[in-house]
């Protein structure tokens, strides 16, 4: 009689049973909600880096003296703004659209930059990083100079 008066006292007994919740509650609640913060923070250095990439490469395009000048200029602009961010310059594209002549004096020059960021934490096996990865794209237009030129 006593050992049932004992056992059912123990399993009424709560004592401990909040901080064991609580750690259980919040490993469950905590890795998601940090796994979250990791990919919106990758996802917008990609962002950044692309958004940065097309701007500078359109405006280091726009200034250059000939087409082939500028588009040397213009990949070494992409490669550094991505690699700022970490991201691979292979992941990413570039292409260049003028309108009107390109260079021609107020004409305008647009780059797009597309770049595949992946997710943190995903392995590289089995094409996993490739297909848990987020497409960004930014473009950015910048006008040729009227006086493009001139000398």
């Amino acid at each position: 009689m006593t050992r049932r008066v004992g056992a059912r006292r123990l399993r009424r007994d709560e004592t401990g049973s909040a901080s064991l919740e609580f750690v259980t509650v919040g490993v469950i609640l905590l890795v998601p909600l940090v796994y979250l913060v990791l990919a919106v923070g990758a996802i917008q250095a990609g962002v950044l880096a692309t958004e940065g990439a097309a701007r500078h490469a359109a405006r280091v395009y726009s200034l250059a003296p000939d087409d082939a000048s500028g588009r040397d200029a213009v990949e070494r602009a992409v490669a550094i703004a991505l690699a700022d961010y970490g991201i691979d310059r292979s992941a990413a594209s570039v292409s260049l659209h003028c309108d009107g002549g390109c260079l021609e004096p107020g004409s305008r020059v647009t780059v797009v930059v597309r770049a595949s960021v992946a997710l943190p934490l995903v392995p590289p096996v089995l094409a996993m990083r490739e297909r848990a990865s987020v497409p960004v794209e930014a473009s950015a237009t910048v006008p040729v100079s009227r006086f493009a030129g001139a000398g």
